[in-house]
């Protein structure tokens, strides 16, 4: 038989707890999984569907319902009747690999290597793992409400355990990248679950004094004594067992405001530009320093007003990349300024000197329980900001994100109703949105304020906000956009408001002399219109060629995907058009006085892969086989001379320049560069950073949102570096033998290892590459010589 049976006869709906607790007096404790209680309509008694553990305890319980000789009493009023189900309430019913119970549970986090400062505890916690030890489940009940946090194993940076001598008690620290997911268990009253299913779990905030969970960076599990751990070692890397002091102590929260949290501001009498007050919470939040430790002494080391700007960004970059938690930044900031003033080299810069059309923007990502500082980043500009480069630190990018950085979806904002006549619910974390959208973000004394989003970070869950200034704020901007006001439809209305904000190139602009509208090309078919030119314009042959000029094209496209003023879409290149635009009614969205015509793609090849499809569709089309047979040896005879005739380039480099000094500082100054946006983005090579084909990237890099913005970034950062290499003139024999220098310090061995001192990196082989076409003219020019 199965593992569920019904049972009738109940003289009322009784509270399924009790109905467990009554069948587990003969079956035992913990084999009923799931009970549901009900009543039928005209029907006097209730009934209980009820799922066992195992049959053997669904065959006890109907052995004594089916008992002739003695019924099967519920209380003096009600006997049971039974019969087995042919379907289980839970199909699939949840299991963990392992568990333990009685455990006492500590949010904070590390402030020196054997402390640990304790913001909030609960005893009586029960851990469970998942399967294969990929997940953390933390189960206890607070205020009479029962909660469930899930740590995934990506969520963990380090666990240790700690034992400390001399005593019974041990404690596992688990060091935390994000902050877990908090659930809240809504079971209707009609259920009772051993272990309730997902779609019982309800997304959450955090529900601690002061956003306790939000604020802490590690988890402590204090162990009861005889606690038995399943096998970390073989599923985390950085598992550590340490046997020395470790120390609990109580301790306060750092953040100043109790709904974004970690948010440090600097104590009075200290003021901090907004750059360095956005780095040292960036550095707080992402666990490179403790927030405890920021006092009054830190504080005064990263102000400009005592310390020289450039050494203060300087070290708190270096900090960000040192990958360990500093305990006693005050010693370390010191100990780095003594360093710049024993130092002859000029400390490196931490940023990337742009090109045109690109800007660096400050992004802050809001999670259900914590809050995020990055930047600033790479973007393409867009009209907004082109139109205000002074005001440039005071938008932002907010970015609405899960703990793991990825998407919030439909569900955690609302769960899923049981039945139609339920009302929708809101869950805490639509609150939390719906407040910072709300009442903005402050940081030091900006507060951003919401502007309007584009379609594209509509997908994203992003927004753009603003810090007013006097004479500008949000509403200044929105009008400066265009005219809105016969906008009715609210996704509408927000949809037109982005549409300045579409990541764009502004190239020439158009009077009203040199455009023309066109009407659109309709047909009216069956009472019903079709438009044929629904957002498509017109460019004229020469204007065309112009444009592709500002884009940095080499060839003119035959189309361009453009926003001019209130007008989007895409305008196609016609040779007969004496106006330099002509535009459709379709493409008018909104008024509006700007008349810069911005780009924001062209037309272009694509990469195409020959794959079974596309061999059947053009072997349908004509193409002989001969023809796949042909690409595919060239194909392979490429990969094979690649590993038969690698590049013997220094065979062929013996010119040395007298400039190995200046080499070396320039590859010191570009590994450093390009490490820090290896950190940032979380790649693992140096070949996936460049080619932007990632393989092993961090699940926190976001392909759609963050590939633009890195090859932007190793676009500019190749294109400093030539800047650097024709600094000194161009002579030819000059550059072959600065060249030269280049690969020297980049390949020869007695360089390995002097870059990048002390941060953990790997040895990057690309920055010679930057001056390509001369490395290639010196090879061929020595394999002329030998031949």
């Amino acid at each position: 038989m199965g593992k569920t049976i019904r049972l009738h006869g109940f003289s009322g709906v009784e509270n399924p707890k009790d109905v467990v607790e009554f069948l587990e007096e003969y079956t035992g404790e913990g084999t009923v999984y799931a009970v549901e209680v009900g009543q039928y309509k005209n029907q006097r008694r209730a009934f209980a569907k009820v799922q066992f553990t195992s049959e053997e305890s669904a065959e006890i319980i109907m052995d004594l319902a089916a008992d002739q000789d003695e019924r099967f009493w519920y209380d003096e009023d009600s006997y049971l009747q039974a019969r087995e189900l042919d379907l289980d309430i839970e199909k699939k019913p949840k299991v963990f690999a392992y568990s333990m119970d009685d455990v006492t549970l500590y949010f904070g986090g590390q402030i020196s290597e054997d402390n640990f400062s304790v913001l909030w505890k609960r005893t009586n916690v029960s851990v469970k793992f998942g399967a294969g030890l990929r997940n953390f489940y933390f189960f206890f009940t607070y205020h009479s409400v029962e909660y469930k946090l899930e740590v995934p194993c990506e969520s963990i940076w380090k666990i240790e355990l700690r034992r400390p001598r001399r005593q019974a008690t041990k404690f596992l620290l688990i060091q935390l990248i994000g902050a877990p997911r908090i659930y809240e268990k809504d079971v209707p009253i009609v259920n009772y679950f051993k272990e309730a299913p997902n779609r019982y779990w309800v997304r959450e905030v955090d529900f601690t004094p002061s956003s306790s969970i939000g604020q802490s960076s590690a988890i402590c599990l204090e162990l009861p004594y005889r606690c038995q751990l399943p096998d970390l070692r073989d599923h985390f890397i950085y598992y550590e067992e340490e046997e020395g002091h470790f120390e609990l102590e109580k301790g306060d929260g750092f953040s100043h405001d109790s709904n974004l949290v970690p948010l440090v501001d600097p104590p009075p009498g200290i003021d901090l530009p907004y750059k360095i007050l956005f780095k040292v919470n960036s550095l707080v939040q992402h666990g490179c320093l403790p927030g405890q430790a920021l006092d009054i002494n830190f504080f005064r080391l990263v102000d400009p007003t005592r310390i020289n700007i450039h050494s203060i960004e300087c070290a708190l970059n270096r900090l960000y990349h040192l990958k360990e938690c500093c305990y006693d930044p005050v010693k370390w900031l010191k100990e780095q300024y003594r360093k710049n003033l024993s130092n002859t080299l000029i400390p490196q810069v931490p940023y990337i000197v742009l090109d045109e059309g690109l800007v660096y923007v400050y992004r802050v990502q809001v999670t259900p329980s914590k809050v995020y500082f990055c930047g600033p980043e790479i973007n393409l500009s867009n009209r907004v900001l082109r139109n205000y480069p002074e005001d440039i630190d005071n938008f932002l990018r907010v970015s609405f994100v899960d703990e793991d950085l990825g998407s919030i979806y439909s569900t955690d904002l609302s769960p899923r109703t049981t039945s139609a006549d339920d009302e929708e619910r809101r869950t805490g974390i639509y609150e939390r949105i719906l407040s910072v959208l709300k009442d903005g973000i402050v940081i030091g004394d900006k507060k951003f304020e919401f502007l309007a989003f584009s379609s594209s970070q509509l997908k994203d869950n992003s927004v753009w906000m603003f810090a007013s200034r006097p004479g500008l704020n949000a509403a200044d901007i929105r009008e400066w956009m265009g005219d809105f006001r016969h906008i009715r439809n609210v996704a509408k209305y927000a949809a037109r408001l982005g549409q300045s904000f579409s990541s764009s190139r502004e190239t020439l602009s158009v009077f009203h002399h040199e455009r023309e509208i066109i009407a659109d090309i309709e047909v009216e078919k069956g009472g019903v219109k079709y438009c044929f030119s629904d957002g498509i314009g017109k460019i004229s042959a020469e204007f065309a060629e112009r444009v592709a000029g500002k884009c940095s094209i080499s060839y003119t496209p035959s189309a361009f995907q453009i926003r001019y003023g209130g007008y989007k879409g895409v305008v196609a290149i016609d040779p007969t058009s004496s106006a330099n635009l002509s535009l459709r009614k379709s493409m008018c969205k909104y008024s509006s006085k700007n008349i810069k015509l911005d780009v924001l793609s062209w037309s272009g090849y694509h990469r195409c892969f020959l794959n079974r499809q596309i061999i059947t569709l053009l072997s349908t089309l004509g193409v002989k086989d001969h023809v796949f047979e042909k690409k595919q040896k060239e194909e392979i005879n490429q990969l094979k001379a690649i590993l038969t005739d690698p590049l013997r380039a220094r065979q062929g480099l013996e010119l040395m320049f007298p400039g190995e000094t200046d080499a070396f500082m320039y590859k010191t100054e570009y590994d450093y560069r390009l490490g820090n946006l290896m950190d940032y983005y979380g790649f693992k090579t140096e070949a996936e950073l460049l080619t932007g084909n990632v393989i092993g990237v961090s699940k926190y890099f976001d392909r759609k949102r963050d590939l633009e913005s890195v090859n932007y970034a190793v676009k500019s950062l190749r294109k400093e570096a030539r800047t650097w290499f024709n600094a000194e003139g161009n002579e030819e024999s000059v550059n072959y033998a600065k060249a030269s220098a280049w690969y020297h310090v980049t390949y020869h061995p007695s360089y390995r290892g002097c870059y990048n001192k002390g941060m953990k990196r790997d040895y990057f082989l690309s920055f010679p590459w930057c001056v390509y076409d001369k490395l290639i003219m010196i090879k061929k020019s020595k394999m002329g010589i030998k031949t």
